[in-house]
């Protein structure tokens, strides 16, 4: 049977024993020899990125393999944990596999089918039991499971989720406006202060995006999904502006800032 025609566990015993071979101390490659769990962290955090910007483009091919890339990483951190005697791909695979179970018995216990916000509820209700088990005499907080390594759009939104939970949330969108004016006007008083505090503006303007990430939820958006789109949206019409201006026999240190708005206007317009 050629590679191309192996079955599914085929390729993936293939590709656990690529891992294996990548981490031998004597025939390994050198740099995958070195890693530790701390080590891949950044690696995985790009992968990820990396994933998410080849969905938002569209790119299939470039999907299938971010999702490659990504798959790797869970491997090697296996290949770890293995070397380790913690644990191994299939501890991996199985405890994702019992979670899935657990967290839906609608579907695999045949339990009653609920609205969405009953399925939400049920599956919050199973994760606090979860937690409760693994964390018995240490922090029970709603907020206590927020990994720390989370970028801070998504932890703002996952913050704000776990609050609403309990009702501490406003039901309706205008006073969420209302507090983005707010936040704006903070900011705004403390830079027109005769002497800023450069401490507290930076304190103002965290608030005002938190409030942002806020707005964003209650209109059901992704914060970090929509940056990730708004500068994708800046640099597509910024490389335009420079090639307006280089039309111009200008480049962007020689031009003034009437003739890059100029030309920014240009790009918004034809856009």
């Amino acid at each position: 049977m050629s590679l191309s025609k192996q079955s599914n566990s085929g390729q993936v015993s293939r590709l656990l024993k690529i891992m294996q071979q990548l981490r031998d101390p004597v025939i390994g490659c050198p740099w995958d020899q070195k890693q530790s769990f701390a080590s891949i962290v950044p690696h995985t955090i790009e992968e990820a990125y990396e994933l998410a910007e080849a969905i938002l483009s569209g790119d299939t091919q470039d999907v299938k393999d971010e999702l490659g890339d990504l798959l790797f990483q869970v491997v090697f951190y296996a290949q770890l944990g293995k070397e380790q005697g913690d644990f191994d791909f299939d501890d991996v695979v199985t405890a994702i596999s019992d979670k899935l179970i657990r967290r839906h018995p609608h579907v695999f216990a045949y339990g009653e089918q609920k609205s969405e916000q009953g399925l939400n509820q049920q599956w919050e209700q199973i994760k606090a039991q979860e937690r409760a088990n693994k964390n018995q005499g240490q922090d029970t907080s709603l907020l206590a499971n927020i990994p720390k390594g989370m970028t801070p759009l998504l932890a703002a939104q996952k913050i704000q989720k776990k609050c609403a939970q309990v009702g501490f949330d406003w039901t309706e969108l205008p006073p969420v406006v209302d507090k983005v004016h707010e936040e704006i006007a903070e900011v705004l008083a403390e830079v027109n202060t005769p002497k800023p505090d450069q401490e507290a503006i930076e304190e103002e303007v965290g608030d005002l995006l938190f409030a942002v990430v806020n707005l964003a939820r209650h209109t059901s958006v992704n914060a970090e999904t929509a940056l990730i789109k708004a500068n994708r949206k800046f640099e597509k019409r910024f490389r335009q502006v420079e090639q307006v201006i280089k039309n111009q026999g200008l480049s962007m240190e020689t031009a003034d800032l009437q003739q890059m708005e100029a030309a920014w206007q240009q790009i918004k317009n034809n856009n």
